[in-house]
């Protein structure tokens, strides 16, 4: 039993210290020549109008189902007309960052990793290697920058679509003005929770690159290894993602006072 313990904690510090490394050497690639412009191009389209849709629609009955609970519980106390504020503070601080990560990690994750795994078991990066191309360079950098330029513009997206399915629940099932509920939302929208909200889905954007991508390069063992690899990485990209938004969230209210 000790013995198996030891074993998987030895793995597991392994494998983060391979993440690491390998996440650090995807920052350096994005910084420096060369950098591959219609990649980037490519998977910044990839991940922000291939997301678009699906981040919409869960966004817009996420938003209606959280304002619906809200309304209901607070028209047990008579106090539906603060609806507009606990949205805003629920999705911009929470809720949008959270489920517009998981859902791109969920699409995202898969897909990066199912490529680059699919690369390396049919020898396509090896022959990058072979003609003098960085394969990090060239596969996992465009993904990263493509990824953090998509990824915050999706959630700020995803908040606005929440935001307005709350307004039709304060409409149409809580009975409150469209006006106070917009000025509540307005109101709501301070400093601290902007800067929670922009940060976490550059985090996340992080998050989701480096580890589908590591797990391509690491994939091993032909298509089943591959299907293995991408299983793995969405997982793991998805608990990151809750993991870290719990930290995040807790540092902020640290630096910020609160």
């Amino acid at each position: 039993m000790l013995k198996n313990l030891l074993y998987s904690t030895q793995n597991f510090l392994r494998g983060l210290q391979d993440l690491t490394l390998f996440s650090a050497r995807m920052v350096a690639a994005a910084f420096r020549p060369p950098i591959y412009w219609r990649d980037v191009y490519e998977q910044t389209y990839f991940a922000g109008v291939g997301s678009l849709p699906v981040v919409l629609i869960s966004a817009f009955f996420a938003g209606q189902a959280l304002a619906l609970q809200f309304a209901r519980q607070l028209a047990e106390n008579g106090s539906t007309t603060l609806l507009g504020t606990l949205m805003t503070i629920a999705v911009v601080r929470a809720l949008g960052p959270d489920l517009t990560g998981l859902v791109v990690a969920s699409r995202l994750a898969s897909g990066y990793t199912a490529e680059i795994g699919s690369m390396k078991s049919s020898y396509q990066i090896d022959a990058l290697t072979a003609f003098g191309t960085d394969p990090v360079a060239k596969l996992a950098a465009p993904r990263l920058i493509g990824l953090v330029i998509t990824l915050p513009i999706l959630t700020f997206v995803g908040n606005a679509v929440m935001l307005v399915g709350g307004a039709i629940m304060a409409k149409y099932v809580a009975h409150t003005s469209l006006s106070l509920y917009w000025s509540q939302v307005r109101s709501a929208m301070v400093y601290g929770t902007v800067l929670i909200g922009t940060l976490k889905p550059l985090v996340f954007a992080f998050i989701i690159t480096f580890v589908s991508c590591w797990k391509g390069f690491r994939s091993s063992g032909g298509t089943r290894g591959v299907g293995r690899a991408t299983t793995e990485s969405v997982v793991i990209a998805s608990v990151l993602v809750l993991i870290f938004d719990f930290v995040l969230t807790r540092v902020v209210f640290a630096v910020l006072g609160w």
